[in-house]
């Protein structure tokens, strides 16, 4: 492919294109045509990638991959389970465009494709191609109104409900939570675990110890902030970060963690186990819901069956939950 690409002067993902039949704009014909008769020159063929040459392949849509950090353990864990099968991972980033994701699907047509794991970095509902419907299509991180595709999302009431349940445990009764955008589905998710925790344990619920949405560390700050003259003696937060801006503003103003508020993250971002003291959170398992996806894809037909599989967010307690008054 490589050579083709300088005998014809252009690129090899033009070369890719053209050669799998795929079509867009952006490629004129007398290009196309010049692909096709220097590939035709040098007796290239797209040999160990046509149907049925026991390849498989898997294609793997992201929307993007800058907003988090949470890209690369898909890419990886899905990478890794699909070797285990034989078959190889192409990933796309697609920024959502539904145009470009057809693109993508026409292009990968002559493969011997295993299916498609369509994913989104942001938990959400998705109104995917329809051409993913006729196709072995694994949800990831995401889920449709319809309920014909499969889909694999965390388990975020539960693991904000095992969050608030073990400071309860701790003796703890006035628990803060710092929320995240009401947007998001995690936020809602979240709220709804930290209330039924709660109530699970017969403490009322107090709204104004609930704050303001929080989303980085400067609003985790400000969030905390807020809430301190109510005074909670424990916290749980929207994700990691909101916790970090959260022991900020405790130790601003002079108190102590866990000595004085206790702290839980959710994420388990990499840097949270080696902060001072280090963080408690809740583990999103990516890994986990990736090697999932790929593992539904294994169990063949189109389509597959629905079923939302929900994937348990582990507890990570760490030191910055303490007994309530230690």
């Amino acid at each position: 492919m490589v050579d083709v690409a300088l005998a014809a002067g252009v690129s090899q993902a033009t070369v890719s294109l053209v050669l799998s039949g795929g079509t867009t704009a952006r490629i004129s014909a007398d290009t196309r045509d010049r692909v096709q008769a220097v590939a035709a020159d040098l007796g290239y063929t797209r040999r160990g990638l046509a149907r049925g040459t026991g390849i498989g392949v898997v294609a793997l849509l992201l929307d993007e991959v800058l907003t988090t950090p949470f890209a690369t353990p898909f890419l990886d864990a899905a990478k890794d389970e699909a070797a285990a099968l034989g078959w190889l991972v192409a990933s796309f980033v697609t920024g959502g465009d539904v145009a470009q994701e057809a693109a993508i699907l026409q292009t990968l047509a002559p493969l011997d494709l295993k299916g498609v794991i369509y994913t989104r970095l942001i938990t959400r509902t998705v109104h995917p191609p329809e051409a993913l419907f006729a196709l072995p299509t694994v949800l990831l991180n995401c889920h449709e109104p319809s309920r014909r595709l499969p889909s694999v999302t965390p388990g975020d009431v539960a693991g904000m409900q095992s969050a608030t349940a073990a400071l309860i445990r701790a003796g703890h009764r006035r628990i803060a939570h710092l929320p995240g955008e009401d947007w998001t589905e995690a936020t809602r998710d979240r709220l709804r675990g930290y209330k039924q925790a709660l109530a699970a344990h017969d403490i009322p619920f107090d709204p104004a110890l609930v704050s303001a949405a929080a989303w980085t560390v400067g609003s985790g700050r400000a969030a905390m902030t807020s809430l301190l003259d109510h005074r909670p003696t424990a916290v749980t937060c929207f994700n990691d970060r909101v916790a970090i801006g959260a022991c900020e503003a405790i130790r601003a103003h002079g108190l102590t963690i866990p000595g004085d508020i206790s702290v839980i993250g959710y994420d388990n971002e990499d840097l949270v186990a080696h902060l001072t003291p280090p963080l408690s959170t809740v583990q999103l398992p990516h890994e986990e819901m990736a090697r999932l996806a790929v593992t539904l894809l294994a169990e063949g037909g189109a389509p597959l069956p629905y079923q939302r599989l929900k994937v348990d967010c582990p507890l990570v307690l760490r030191a910055s939950v303490a007994a309530n008054g230690v």
